[in-house]
C-alpha cells in the first residue's frame, strides 16, 4: 500500500499520483488539507487553491473503483480493519463511501477559497479600483437579528442580481434583502402577466401590499394620501416598475419603509430617495435581465433542502370561467401575491390592488377572516369613513366615536365586486360565507377538497363566480 499525505506532496506530485493511478500502482491515498478558515492573505489563498490543494484528493477519488482515498483521520481505523478483514481489499462499498467524503471535503475547501477571493475582488463595498469585475457579494449589517454576525449575500457565478451599482444608498440587512428580492420577483411576474407597471410592499417576507398601474380616482387619491402632490401622478407612481420616477420617489419619501428595489431610477428620483432617513435609506438597483437558477437550495438546522424553483405561470389561462376584465386582473393579482406569501394565505383584491391579505395562518378560515378584516377597513376608508385600526373608531370632521355594529354592517354592505384567491383549497364552505361578508364576487382556489361541492354550493347561494384552479401555491 502506497500513500500520499500533505507532508509528502513535495515528492508525490499530482502528476506522479496520476502516473501511479494509470499504472495501477496506487491502492490507497491518505490526504490532508489545511484548515481554510485561517487563510493569511491573497498569496496563501492562491497557494491553497493551487495544485498542492485539493487535486491530489480528487484524482484518487475519481478512481475509487480500485483506489481508497482517506481524507478524514477518523476513517483510518475502519479502513485498516476492512483492509485486514479483506486481505488487502476493503470492498467497493467502503471505497465509494470514502470517495464521496473526499469529494464533499474538496467542495467545502474550494468553496472557502472562492469565498475569500469573492470578498477580496467582487464585493459591493470595495472601491472601484479594487473591484475586479461584476459584483458577486454584498456584506450585510447582520443576519435576521443583530447578534447574528457576520452576514453576507452572494452569488457563485455571473453577477449578483443587484447590479454593480447595487447599493446606491444605505446598507441593507438580511431581512431587507429577503423582502427586496421577493417583492421584485412578484413585481416582475405581475408586469409579465398583466402588461402593467407593478409595485409591491413586503414586511417579514410576505406582501404588505401589491398593485398594478391602474389610475386612481379622486377618492382613492385622498385615501392613499397623494391628492396633495404637485407632481402629477403617473402609471409608474401607482406602481414603480420598471424605473422609479420623481412622482414615485416623492410618495415613498414620506412613507415609512426601510428601502426600495427597482431596475433603475431617474436622477431626480435618486436625489429624493438618497435624502430619506438622513441618507441611510436603502436604495437597491436590480438587473432586469437577471434570471435565477432553476433549482433553489436552503439549509435548515444543518439539512440542505433543494427543489425546483416555483416557476408556475399565473395568467388568464388559469381561470376557465368567463370573467369581466377587471375581475380577471384582480384574480391574477391576488393569486400572484399568494405565490410570494407565507402559507397558509388568502388575498382579497379590487381595482388592481391588494386590499386584504391573511398570511402564515395554520387554519384556512383564519386566513380568510384576517384578509377579510383588512378588506373591510380598506372599504371604510375608500367610502370616506377613516378609521383607527386597533381602536375601531370612526373619525369624521375632527370628531370620533367607536364604530357600532350597525355602522360596520352598513359600510361593509356597500363593498362589492371584490376578488379573492386562496393558495390551497377551501376545506369547508365557511370560508366562502366569510369571503362574501367582505364583498367577494369572484373566488379562485385549487380543487381537491372533499367539500368542494359544498363550497361551490355556498358560492352559488351568494352569486359568487368560483374559479377552481389546478395550482397550489404554498410558499415557505
Amino acid at each position: 500500500m502506497r500513500s500520499s499525505s500533505r507532508g509528502l506532496i513535495g515528492t508525490l506530485t499530482r502528476q506522479q499520483v496520476l502516473e501511479q493511478l494509470v499504472a495501477g500502482g496506487l491502492d490507497a491515498a491518505t490526504i490532508g488539507l489545511d484548515v481554510v478558515g485561517s487563510i493569511g492573505g491573497l498569496e496563501a489563498a492562491g497557494e491553497a487553491g493551487s495544485e498542492s490543494g485539493s487535486s491530489p484528493v480528487i484524482d484518487p477519488a475519481k478512481n475509487h473503483a480500485r483506489v481508497s482515498v482517506i481524507s478524514d483521520p477518523s476513517d483510518y481505523a475502519p479502513f485498516l480493519q476492512a483492509w485486514k478483514a479483506g486481505n488487502g481489499d476493503v470492498g467497493q462499498s467502503l471505497r465509494s463511501t470514502l470517495a464521496l467524503k473526499a469529494f464533499e471535503m474538496t467542495a467545502q475547501y474550494d468553496d472557502a477559497i472562492s469565498g475569500y477571493f469573492r470578498e477580496q475582488y467582487a464585493s459591493a463595498e470595495l472601491p472601484k479600483d479594487q473591484l475586479a469585475g461584476s459584483v458577486q457579494r454584498i456584506a450585510l449589517r447582520y443576519g435576521a437579528n443583530p447578534h447574528q454576525k457576520p452576514a453576507q449575500a452572494y452569488v457563485t457565478k455571473g453577477r449578483a442580481s443587484v447590479q454593480g451599482r447595487a447599493v446606491l444608498c444605505g446598507s441593507p440587512g438580511y431581512i431587507n434583502l429577503l423582502d427586496a428580492l421577493n417583492s421584485y420577483a412578484l413585481v416582475k411576474e405581475l408586469q409579465e402577466a398583466l402588461g402593467l407597471p407593478a409595485a409591491a410592499s413586503f414586511k417579514h417576507v410576505s406582501p404588505a401590499g401589491a398593485a398594478v398601474g391602474i389610475a386612481l380616482d379622486e377618492t382613492e387619491k385622498k385615501v392613499y394620501g397623494v391628492d396633495d402632490l404637485k407632481e402629477p401622478l403617473t402609471p409608474l407612481a401607482c406602481a414603480y416598475a420598471p424605473q422609479c420616477d420623481l412622482a414615485t420617489a416623492k410618495i415613498i419619501s414620506r412613507e415609512v419603509s426601510d428601502g426600495i428595489i427597482a431596475p433603475g431610477y431617474t436622477p431626480e428620483a435618486l436625489d429624493v430617495l438618497s435624502k430619506k432617513k438622513g441618507g441611510k435609506y436603502c436604495v437597491l438597483e436590480i438587473d432586469p435581465n437577471y434570471v435565477p437558477d432553476p433549482v433553489e437550495t436552503k439549509q435548515v438546522y444543518g439539512v440542505h433542502l433543494q427543489q425546483q424553483r416555483n416557476n408556475a405561470k399565473v395568467d388568464a389561462s388559469l381561470f376557465t370561467n368567463i370573467l369581466p376584465q377587471t375581475a380577471q386582473t384582480d384574480l391574477i393579482l391576488a393569486t400572484l401575491a399568494l405565490k410570494y406569501t407565507q402559507s397558509n394565505s388568502v388575498a382579497y383584491s379590487k381595482n388592481g390592488a391588494i386590499i386584504g391579505l391573511g398570511a402564515g395562518q395554520q387554519s384556512r378560515i383564519h386566513c380568510t377572516r384576517l384578509a377579510g378584516g383588512k378588506a373591510d377597513l380598506w372599504a371604510s376608508s375608500v367610502l370616506e369613513k377613516a378609521n383607527a385600526i386597533d381602536l375601531g373608531r370612526v373619525f369624521s370632521k375632527g370628531a370620533s366615536h367607536r364604530w357600532s355594529v350597525e355602522e360596520k354592517a352598513e359600510w361593509s354592505a356597500k363593498l362589492d365586486g371584490v376578488s379573492c384567491s386562496s393558495d390551497a383549497f377551501f376545506p369547508f364552505p365557511d370560508n366562502v360565507h366569510r369571503a362574501r361578508k367582505s364583498g367577494v364576487s369572484y373566488l379562485a382556489a385549487p380543487s381537491g377538497s372533499v367539500m368542494d361541492a359544498e363550497c361551490i354550493k355556498a358560492a352559488d347561494e351568494h352569486g359568487i363566480v368560483f374559479a377552481h384552479t389546478s395550482l397550489r401555491l404554498f410558499h415557505h
